[in-house]
């Protein structure tokens, strides 16, 4: 009886199948049409089909337990499966889809995903190159240019179903006993699905429905698995079938996402041209489709800056067709479309046109909802904090930069308005703490403005997917962040993790949070012995103290939690500063922020220990000379070093008997902080002048390495003032030595500092 069911075989988003299905939905009239497609999304038939729904779109299915697995149907204008659905809703047809219920599908997913082996790897190999085959048979490139040549421009009525049937079958017969015995899984999964789409089968004909009442829309791969004898899934079987409790959801998608093919087996390369195709087929003017696509690479040209003349579309146009013809093809395919433009409008070069042709093929379409689809607690709650703080402007795939302003507004009379940065602040924050892309933050120089926050924001469809996998965190963002946080809490175990959830908590205004990573931190700080650690959670807490009040939450609690941190990481300094070069690095940058901290904070931190801890460091031969030089440069800042001490300590750093990577080492870290400082004194200069007329040829050549290195950090109004410095220790005026710094290399001193380069200095940086 199957053998005569009405079913239309389809590669999915192929403007050609959906061209072809709906002549064949008028032809036959059907009461009921069932689709592939989860049989658990039922509900989601009616609102695919709602008028104010722009593809494309997609139906997500999702996992209820950690960790979450999706699956992805996307839909665009130009998909069978949704022109499907709409002539059905027009025509009051029952619409139903006939595929295994997500849960069952995932779960096998998981089994098929633990079976691939290396015998899998060449199947999969092996199935792929059959299509090839076919492509080479007819002599083209690739498979997309045959499917496009011999099946998209065929706009005879029947032959598209027919011929796809039978090409179906072919391959499908010369992979099934393969597939049988070399990946198992997938041979069941498919033979289910099949079984599954049988009873659906039934279960229409059983419900009143006659056999010619009934239309079929499937890949074409399936058609001969449902048509077949073979029984259909019992009740028994289904109830004892492996399953995973899941969700759905129903999202606006991306031709981005769908060129991509991100999730979704069947996507296509190039949505936008295909959307063009389908306009074309509609309208009836296929035969323009080549100056319409090429049309538009030349405008996206012009754009770019490129001649694109008409000249050049008319030459490439009938480039194109040439190129169909030595193919026996009635119309271009889009290979040879882009080796048209290519030639026409990039002279060869593919780079001059890829950005070009990205733009035509792909696009920039994303679909849209109306306001009540989204199914999710999570996305509904997304798009009322979107109105509530007035960003449903930025919902927009070009990214757009917001300024906030954190402090009151005075100028307007509700407190919703006075505080609305204040509130999209704190939402922003929550997003970036969800991982929800939808914001990223951009640096502020906060020492003119500790108010200002400036945001990028750039919605997209994986945007969407992010909000509603966060539904298993909360049904709110606001309960989503707060179990991240406390998650990432209960996994802390270094004082700057904590510090870390701290600040977050208290941007994404978590007052019972903060309140438990304080606890937290303060637990961690006991046992704490590492200086790196300590000096950058001091550092967080420094940073969110300095905001005061401007986020209205209250901080009180971390000054004291702020003088622990301090004061365990000054007594931490010396005994850190035992190291080698590699680990000086992170940790002079976090002795100029515990530096920062004393000078910013120093009413509530121990500064005269910190500075006590420094001398020690300064004074030391037996700890690493670069962070030695930084602490001595920080000595010299608070003028707590006389000229003549300087002088002897500069002296003793650099004199004959120290190792010149020590020495210059030293000089490095006392002039990467204040410089200015370093210009004042000219008993330093003297001192450098002497050390390096001093040092042997291998010595200077160890020692010169530090030096460019210190030297190349100063800007130029600085290396001019070292120069007039230079010039009155060796008496040459300071345009001759400016001139003789600005002189160009000669060849020698180029070759010298080529051996500079390669010299093997033996020890690390």
């Amino acid at each position: 009886m199957k053998e005569n069911l009405n079913v239309f075989g389809v590669r999915h988003l192929s403007p050609g199948a959906s061209y072809h299905l709906i002549d064949y939905l008028e032809s036959k009239r059907p009461k009921c049409i069932l689709i592939e497609g989860p049989s658990d999304a039922i509900e989601f038939i009616e609102p695919i089909a709602n008028k104010s729904v722009v593809p494309p779109i997609a139906i997500l299915a999702y996992t209820t337990e950690l960790p979450v697995e999706t699956v992805l149907y996307p839909f665009a204008n130009y998909s069978p499966e949704y022109q499907a659905i709409c002539w059905g809703k027009r025509n009051k047809c029952e619409i139903r889809f006939i595929d295994l219920p997500s849960g069952i599908s995932l779960k096998l997913g998981e089994f098929r995903n633990k079976a691939v082996t290396n015998e899998a790897k060449d199947f999969y190999e092996y199935h792929t190159g059959l299509y090839e085959k076919v492509a080479n048979h007819y002599h083209e490139d690739d498979y997309e240019s045959y499917w496009e040549r011999y099946f998209e421009h065929n706009l005879n009525k029947d032959t598209f179903r027919e011929g796809l049937k039978l090409q179906s079958k072919e391959i499908r017969e010369m992979v099934i006993d393969r597939e049988f015995e070399t990946v198992p899984y997938d041979y069941s999964y498919n033979t289910l699905r099949e079984a599954h789409m049988r009873r659906e089968i039934d279960n229409a004909l059983a419900g009143g429905f006659t056999i010619d009442d009934i239309v079929v829309v499937v890949g074409a791969y399936h058609v001969s698995g449902i048509t077949n004898d073979e029984p259909a899934l019992s009740d028994k079987d289904l109830k004892t079938m492996p399953k995973i409790s899941t969700k759905i959801a129903l999202m606006p998608y991306s031709y981005l996402r769908l060129s991509s093919r991100t999730g979704y087996g069947a996507g296509n390369k190039a949505p936008y041209y295909f959307e063009s195709m389908w306009d074309a087929m509609q309208e009836k003017r296929m035969e323009q489709l080549s100056a319409i696509y090429l049309s538009k690479i030349a405008q996206e040209q012009r754009k770019a800056g490129h001649n694109a003349s008409s000249a050049n579309i008319i030459e490439a146009v009938r480039l194109a067709e040439s190129l169909a013809s030595m193919r026996s093809g009635s119309l271009p395919v889009l290979r040879d479309l882009h080796d048209a433009a290519v030639t026409c409008f990039g002279g060869g070069e593919l780079a001059v046109v890829a950005e070009a042709l990205n733009r035509v093929d792909i696009g920039i379409a994303i679909g849209s909802l109306p306001e009540g689809l989204w199914q999710t607690p999570t996305q509904e709650n997304m798009y009322q904090e979107l109105r509530r703080l007035k960003l449903t402007a930025y919902k927009s795939p070009v990214a757009q930069v917001l300024e906030l302003d954190l402090r009151e507004n005075h100028k307007v009379k509700s407190v919703e308005a006075a505080f609305i940065d204040l509130n999209r602040s704190t939402f922003l924050h929550r997003l970036k703490a969800l991982n929800i892309n939808f914001a990223r933050a951009l640096p502020v120089n906060q020492d003119s403005a500790t108010w200002k926050e400036l945001w990028e924001l750039r919605w997209s469809p994986e945007v969407e997917i992010e909000v509603v996998e966060t539904n298993l965190k909360g049904e709110t963002i606001e309960l989503a962040t707060a179990y991240i946080l406390k998650e990432r809490l209960t996994q802390c175990v270094t004082v700057s993790e904590a510090a870390k959830i701290i600040k977050d908590a208290c941007e994404c205004n978590l007052t019972k949070l903060f309140e438990n990573a304080v606890n937290t931190l303060q637990s961690l700080l006991v046992d704490s012995d590492d200086f790196k650690e300590t000096a950058h959670a001091a550092n967080e807490l420094s940073v969110l103290i300095q905001y005061g009040d401007i986020r209205r939450f209250n901080l009180e609690p971390l000054k004291s939690v702020l003088q622990q941190l301090f004061l365990r990481a000054s007594l931490l300094l010396v005994s850190t500063s035992n190291c080698d070069n590699k680990a000086a690095k992170e940790i002079g940058t976090c002795i100029n922020a515990m530096e920062l901290i004393s000078q910013e904070m120093y009413d509530h931190v121990d500064a005269k220990l910190w500075q006590n801890e420094l001398q020690q460091l300064a004074e030391r031969d037996d700890l690493n000379t670069i962070l030695s030089g930084i602490a001595f440069s920080i000595m010299l800042e608070h003028n707590l070093v006389s000229d003549d001490d300087c002088a002897k300590e500069v002296s003793r750093r650099l004199s004959p008997g120290i190792p010149a990577d020590l020495g210059a080492g030293w000089f490095e870290g006392l002039s990467g902080r204040n410089r200015y400082a370093l210009l004042s004194r000219i008993s330093l200069w003297k001192e450098l002048d002497n050390y390096v007329n001093a040092l042997g040829e291998e010595e200077f050549y160890r020692s010169l390495v530090f030096l460019r290195r210190a030297f190349g950090e100063f800007e130029p109004a600085q290396k001019n003032s070292i120069a007039e410095l230079l010039s009155e220790l060796w008496g040459t005026g300071a345009e001759k030595v400016a001139e003789m710094l600005l002189t160009e290399l000669s060849d020698e001193e180029t070759k010298k500092i080529n051996e500079l380069n390669d010299f093997d200095f033996d020890f690390d940086f």
